[in-house]
């Protein structure tokens, strides 16, 4: 796994480098892809590989943005987390390392998954027209 350049990191704002690097969440409803509904595919603000895409995002309502899969599984990586007394399954960009959610065995779709993603920790790439 590729560590983030300090370099890079010193060049995100204050909440981007918090949610990547120091494993924050943005506050509820205000990423910009919680509502977001275009064709693409959703990038790792970090090292630019490709996460999620369009076919797999739905609203949750739980005011991140959501997904029933990953783009390709080995796009990302799965650790226990068991930070504020809770056991979770963090997911981080298998490339570069740095934190985009959580994943939960609560999802909507035969997948049974819902990955709980930060806004802040994507990049969006349109589908070409």
């Amino acid at each position: 796994m590729k560590k983030l350049t300090e370099t890079k990191a010193k060049n995100f704002d204050e909440v981007t480098y918090h949610v990547t690097q120091e494993h924050g969440t943005e506050r509820p409803f205000t990423g910009q892809y919680n509502m977001h509904q275009e064709k693409g595919v959703y990038r790792c603000v970090c090292c630019n590989s490709v996460l999620f895409d369009d076919s797999g995002k739905f609203d949750s309502g739980c005011g991140w943005p959501s997904f029933d899969r990953a783009q390709n599984n080995k796009a990302i990586a799965y650790l226990v987390d068991t930070s504020h007394n809770m056991q979770r399954v963090e997911i981080r960009c298998a490339q570069c390392g740095s934190h985009l959610g959580h994943v939960f065995n609560d999802g909507p779709t035969d997948t049974g998954q819902r990955y709980c993603v930060n806004s802040v920790s994507l990049d969006f790439e349109p589908a070409d027209h």
